[in-house]
């Protein structure tokens, strides 16, 4: 959205806040790689037990990363936001051992809703899975307001 580095210090604070209250994706070993405002990038390595019955990483797995890459970036701007609703298109399989990195970017915000897009590639620049978000915000904040200092 931005390159204002002001915004992206913001969008960092809000996932620093976020982060140890994020327990399921500490579950899952996700991890945080980049914040910016509107945008965030995130990875997961599929590990055993993300299988299916078909040694594929189960899609439930794959969903919860770009849902988690969504999260961060809709909340990136210090207003609460969650998913009104989420679609998820799974393009290619994933196995054990690959390394899954979430993009998730604003396409459009709102003072209310919010529209983003994730993308899922894998380590070799593969597209696993496309998803698409929408937020609505809660009318608070993440992080306290800090007043201006004159």
């Amino acid at each position: 959205m931005t390159k204002d580095n002001g915004a992206k210090q913001l969008a960092e604070r809000c996932a620093q806040a976020m982060w140890p209250r994020d327990r399921a994706s500490q579950f899952m070993d996700i991890r945080l790689e980049s914040m910016d405002e509107g945008k965030a990038v995130m990875s997961m390595e599929v590990k055993e037990h993300m299988l299916n019955g078909y040694a594929m990483c189960h899609g439930g797995y794959i969903f919860s990363l770009a849902d988690d890459a969504f999260a961060y970036a809709c909340n990136s701007q210090n207003q609460a936001a969650v998913a009104s609703s989420c679609t998820i298109d799974f393009l290619l399989p994933s196995h054990e051992g690959e390394v899954l990195t979430a993009t998730a970017e604003c396409l459009h915000q709102s003072t209310r809703n919010g529209l983003y897009d994730v993308t899922v590639m894998n380590q070799n620049g593969q597209v696993v899975a496309r998803f698409r978000g929408r937020s609505a915000r809660l009318n608070k904040s993440i992080i306290p307001e800090e007043p201006d200092h004159a």
